[in-house]
C-alpha cells in the first residue's frame, strides 16, 4: 500500500498547477491523476478551473490524492496545497500563485532562476522550492511545457512511479499524435533529472501568513468606494499581456527595419509604437521606434510578416521586457 506523505484534515494530498492557456496544464493534471490511480492505487480526482477558455489567459488544476478507504466528495479548489507547480513564472506578477501554503509545502516553478531568487521573489518565508526550466527543455525536445513539469513533479512525489506515467503517456498520444510520443517520453525523462530542490527552514519566530480564502471578495458593504467607483478598470490601455508570453518574444533591430508596417497590420494588440517624422526629403512619415511590451503575448505573428530581418523570435531574458520596452503615449492613461 502507498503511503502519502502528508495529510490535510479530510486525509487528501492536494495539488494546485497554476498556469496560462496553451501549456497544457489541464492535461497534465488529468494524466497525474491517472497515474496515481493506476499505478499507485490511490483514489484520486482532477478538474480545472479557467476565466476566460483561451490561450494566455490563467488557468487552475487541481489534483488530490487519497488513501482507498477515503470517499472523495470535495471537488471544490485546492486553496491549501501540499504542492503548487508553477508553469509561467510571470503568473506571480497578478495572481496569488502561492496562496494557502503551508510552511512546509513544495512549490515547483518554471524558470531559469535560482531556488534563493525565486524565495526572495516570491516573498516565501520558508519550505520547499524546485526550480526547473521546463520551457528551455521543451524548446529543445520540441515538445511541450507540461510534460518537463510533470517530471519534475513526480520527482517530487516519491509515491508516484515515473513508469507508469510513461505508459500513461504513450496510452494519451500515440493514437492520435503517434510522432509527439518520443519527444514527450524524452521531454518528461528530463524534467525528472533536471529539477533543482532546495528547503528553507522557517526562520524561528517567523510565522506563515495567515490563510485567506481565495474566494474572500476584496470589495463588500464595508470597503466598496463610495458611489460604487470602479477602481480597477479593465480596459485596454491599462492591461498588461506579459504573464501571456510562453517563452518566447519579437526582438526589434531598428538598422534593418524598413517601416512597412507590416508587422503592424497583424498584431492582435497593437504592440508597435510609431513615431511621425520627416524622412529624407523631409515628407511626413511613421517611423516605428519600438515595442511596447507589456501588450505583447508573443505570439510572433510579427516575425513571420516582416520582410526584412528586423525582427526575430528570441527566448524570454528575464528583465529583457523592461529594458526594452518602448511605451506608448495614452493622454487618458496613467501608468
Amino acid at each position: 500500500m502507498v503511503q502519502l506523505p502528508k495529510l490535510n484534515e479530510l486525509g487528501f494530498f492536494e495539488i494546485r498547477l497554476e498556469s496560462i492557456g496553451g501549456l497544457g496544464a489541464n492535461l497534465a493534471g488529468k494524466m497525474l491523476a491517472e497515474a496515481g490511480v493506476e499505478g499507485a492505487g490511490l483514489n484520486g480526482v482532477s478538474f480545472s478551473s479557467y476565466g476566460s477558455e483561451k490561450k494566455g489567459s490563467p488557468v487552475k488544476a487541481h489534483i488530490r490524492f487519497c488513501d482507498m478507504e477515503t470517499s472523495i466528495r470535495d471537488t471544490s479548489p485546492v486553496e491549501r496545497p501540499h504542492i503548487v507547480s508553477i508553469f509561467q513564472e510571470a503568473l506571480a506578477k497578478t495572481v496569488n500563485v502561492i496562496s494557502g501554503i503551508y510552511e512546509d509545502s513544495t512549490v515547483l516553478v518554471n524558470s531559469r532562476k535560482t531556488p534563493e531568487q525565486l524565495k526572495e521573489k516570491m516573498k516565501l518565508i520558508g519550505g520547499t522550492i524546485a526550480v526547473i526550466d521546463a520551457t528551455g527543455i521543451a524548446l529543445d525536445e520540441n515538445n511541450r511545457v507540461n510534460m518537463a513539469m510533470l517530471g519534475a513533479m513526480f520527482r517530487l512525489c516519491p509515491f508516484l512511479d515515473p513508469e507508469t506515467m510513461k505508459g500513461v503517456i504513450r496510452k494519451s498520444l500515440e493514437k492520435k499524435y503517434p510522432q509527439t510520443v518520443a519527444p514527450a517520453l524524452a521531454t518528461f525523462e528530463r524534467g525528472y533529472q533536471e529539477v533543482v530542490i532546495q528547503t528553507f527552514t522557517l526562520p524561528e519566530g517567523a510565522a506563515m501568513p495567515a490563510f485567506v480564502r481565495a474566494d474572500t471578495p476584496v470589495l463588500g458593504y464595508e470597503t466598496q468606494p463610495i458611489g460604487g467607483l470602479i477602481t480597477n478598470p479593465g480596459n485596454s490601455m491599462l492591461k498588461d499581456l506579459s504573464i501571456s508570453r510562453s517563452g518566447m518574444m519579437p526582438h526589434f533591430k531598428e538598422e534593418s527595419c524598413i517601416h512597412c508596417a507590416q508587422c503592424d497590420n497583424v498584431c492582435p494588440d497593437n504592440c508597435f509604437v510609431w513615431e511621425e517624422l520627416p524622412d529624407k526629403k523631409g515628407r511626413p512619415q511613421m517611423f516605428l521606434k519600438g515595442i511596447d511590451y507589456q501588450y505583447c503575448k508573443g505570439c510572433l505573428k510579427c516575425i513571420h510578416a516582416c520582410p526584412t530581418d528586423a525582427l526575430s523570435g528570441e527566448r524570454e531574458d528575464d528583465g529583457y521586457a523592461e529594458q526594452h520596452r518602448i511605451p506608448h503615449l495614452f493622454d487618458l492613461a496613467v501608468h
